[in-house]
């Protein structure tokens, strides 16, 4: 099992950057698939990236490709979302996910999730 923590979020101004980061608990880290996902109120949860166990293959949701990069540190058991180019519509819980298999979108698919960590960007 794989326990996470999310850290990071806040408040900015539209344009301005933040950097989450997500730790995880356990040996076995590297095994593990990780993303992040967001949900804004009064919407559904949505993928934002994912990122394979070794960090070679990544996924962004088309609505922040080139402003958000997802990374991972295998040795330091964390993975990060940086997020540039902020804009109001990114407003949103962020949530670190883990899975024991290969990248997917679906957030069911995912079974281990931090407690999540607002971003709020304003206009």
């Amino acid at each position: 099992q794989v326990q996470l923590v999310e850290s990071g979020g806040g408040l900015v101004q539209a344009g301005g950057s933040l950097r989450l980061s997500c730790a995880a608990s356990g040996r076995t880290f590297s095994t593990y698939t990780m993303a992040w996902f967001r949900q804004a109120p009064g919407k559904e949860r949505e993928l934002v990236s994912t990122i394979s166990r070794g960090g070679y293959g990544t996924n962004y949701a088309d609505s922040v490709k080139g402003r958000f990069t997802i990374s991972r540190d295998n040795a330091k058991n964390t993975v990060y979302l940086q997020m540039n180019s902020l804009k109001p519509e990114d407003t949103a819980v962020y949530y670190c996910a883990a899975r024991d298999g290969l990248m997917v979108i679906a957030d069911k698919a995912y079974g281990y999730w931090g407690q999540g960590t607002q971003v709020t960007v304003s206009s």
